[in-house]
C-alpha cells in the first residue's frame, strides 16, 4: 500500500491498494474521467433481425452523450446471431475506419465523423474518403480484421463504434471535438482525460447501453481491441469491473508492454506524436521510462481476477512482444494472490502456441495487425470464461 504496509488478503487488496493504483493511473497517464452523464440517452435508429441471409439480428443504436441530438454522439453497431437463444454474450470493440468498414453489409449506416484521407490511412489509395469523409467505396475495407461469421458462428454478439464518434485522433483538433467538448473545465487540468481515456470511458457508455438490451447478456461481455484501440479496452477494463473479459491485441506502449525494459516505442514518442492520448501530467515521464516506480502490469492487475488475454506479433517491434509478455507474467502475482491460476508460465511461449490460464497470450508469426488465427484465440478464450 501507499502506507508501506503489505496487503494481506482480498479484501485489502479491493478496499486499499487497488483503489490506490487506480487513482495513480488517472492522476498520472490515463487522466480523470467523467462520471456517467445525467441526462445519457440511446435511440435505436434501425433493425433488422434477418440480417446477413437470417443468421444475425442486425441493430444500430446512437448513444447521445449529452441527451441532445446535437451534442457528441457515437453509433453502436450491433449484430447478434440468430442461431443461439437470448441473452447472448458479446465482444465489444472500437474501429478504426468506421462501421461499414467491417462488413460489406450494404445497410451499415456510413458514418459522418472525421475520417483520415492521408498515408495514416492504409486504405487512401481506394479513394474511399473525399475530403475526409467516408463514402460507399469504403464498404467493408476493414472486413479482414472483423471476421463477422466467425464470431456469429461461435454464438457471440458483435458490437462495435467508430473511434472519431468519440474522441478525435488528430492532435491538430485536439480537445475541440467529441465528448470533450462536453468538459471543458476537465482539459484544463493536469489529470484531463485524453483520448485514450475518452476511448475507454465510451466503452462504459457502450456498456450502459447493453444493460438495457434483452438480447445481450451484460454480465458476459468481452471488451476487445488492437493497437492504440487495444490500450484504451486495457484502460476500460481495468476501469469498469462490468467487463467479464479484456482483450489487449498488439497495444504495446500505453497498453501492455512494460516501460521500464527500454525497448519498442516509448513515453517521450507518446507525447510528442500523440500529444492528445494522455494526460498533461504524463509528459513529466518523458526519458524516464527505465525509471519508473510504476508499470503496465499495475494496469492488468487492476483487471483482476477477470480474465485477462494480451496478444503479440513477432514482426511488431514498435510493441516489444517481449515487453507484452513480460508484463503479463508479472501481473500473474496478483491473480495468484486473488485466489486464481494466474498465468501458467514463466518463458515465452513459441509462435502460434496460445497459453490460457486466467490470463491468456499468444505470439504469432506476421506483424501490427489482427487476423483470424488472433480471434480464433480470443474465441477459445471466451468460450472457457464466458460460458
Amino acid at each position: 500500500m501507499n502506507s508501506g504496509k503489505l496487503v494481506k488478503n482480498s479484501k485489502q487488496w479491493h478496499k486499499v491498494r487497488r483503489k490506490e493504483i487506480f487513482e495513480l493511473f488517472s492522476r498520472e497517464m490515463y487522466g480523470h474521467s467523467p462520471e456517467r452523464p445525467a441526462n445519457l440517452r440511446f435511440e435505436i435508429m434501425e433493425e433488422d433481425k434477418k440480417a446477413l441471409n437470417g443468421k444475425a439480428t442486425r441493430r444500430q443504436v446512437v448513444v447521445y452523450f449529452d441527451g441532445t441530438n446535437t451534442g457528441p454522439q457515437m453509433e453502436l453497431l450491433m449484430y447478434i446471431p440468430n442461431q443461439v437463444g437470448k441473452p447472448v454474450p458479446a465482444i465489444l470493440g472500437l474501429n478504426f475506419w468506421g462501421n461499414h468498414a467491417i462488413h460489406t453489409d450494404p445497410y451499415i449506416r456510413i458514418t459522418k465523423s472525421w475520417m483520415e484521407s492521408g498515408r495514416n490511412n492504409p486504405y487512401v489509395n481506394l479513394n474511399c474518403v473525399v475530403e475526409h469523409q467516408a463514402t460507399e467505396a469504403c464498404r467493408g475495407i476493414n472486413a479482414a480484421q472483423w471476421p463477422l461469421d466467425t464470431i456469429l458462428a461461435r454464438g457471440y454478439a458483435l458490437i462495435t463504434a467508430y473511434r472519431e464518434d468519440i474522441a478525435s485522433d488528430n492532435p491538430k483538433q485536439g480537445f475541440s471535438t467529441g465528448v470533450h467538448r462536453l468538459y471543458p473545465l476537465l482539459q484544463n487540468r493536469d489529470d484531463n482525460f485524453g483520448t485514450i481515456g475518452a476511448w475507454a470511458w465510451a466503452l462504459s457508455r457502450a456498456m450502459d447501453y447493453i444493460e438495457t438490451d434483452k438480447a445481450i447478456n451484460p454480465k458476459k461481455i468481452a471488451v476487445f481491441g488492437w493497437s492504440r484501440l487495444g490500450k484504451a479496452a486495457l484502460w476500460a477494463g481495468a476501469s469498469d469491473s462490468r467487463f467479464a473479459l479484456v482483450i489487449s491485441h498488439e497495444s504495446g506502449a500505453g497498453g501492455a508492454k512494460l516501460f521500464r525494459r527500454g525497448v519498442g516505442e516509448n513515453i517521450r514518442r507518446l507525447c510528442t506524436v500523440f500529444p492528445h492520448w494522455y494526460a498533461h501530467n504524463f509528459k513529466k515521464y518523458m526519458d524516464k521510462d527505465t525509471l519508473l516506480s510504476f508499470d503496465q502490469h499495475y494496469v492488468m492487475a487492476l483487471v483482476a481476477p477477470r480474465p485477462l488475454y494480451v496478444g503479440s506479433a513477432v514482426d511488431d517491434k514498435g510493441a516489444d512482444p517481449a515487453g507484452e509478455f513480460a508484463s503479463v507474467v508479472a501481473a500473474d502475482k496478483v491473480y495468484r494472490f486473488l485466489g486464481t491460476e494466474g498465468f501458467p508460465a514463466q518463458t515465452m511461449p513459441p509462435l502460434h502456441q496460445s497459453i490460457q490460464g486466467k490470463i491468456g497470450y499468444h505470439i504469432r508469426a506476421g506483424g501490427h495487425d489482427v487476423n483470424l488465427y488472433d480471434w480464433q484465440q480470443y474465441l477459445n478464450f471466451a468460450d472457457k470464461n464466458l460460458h
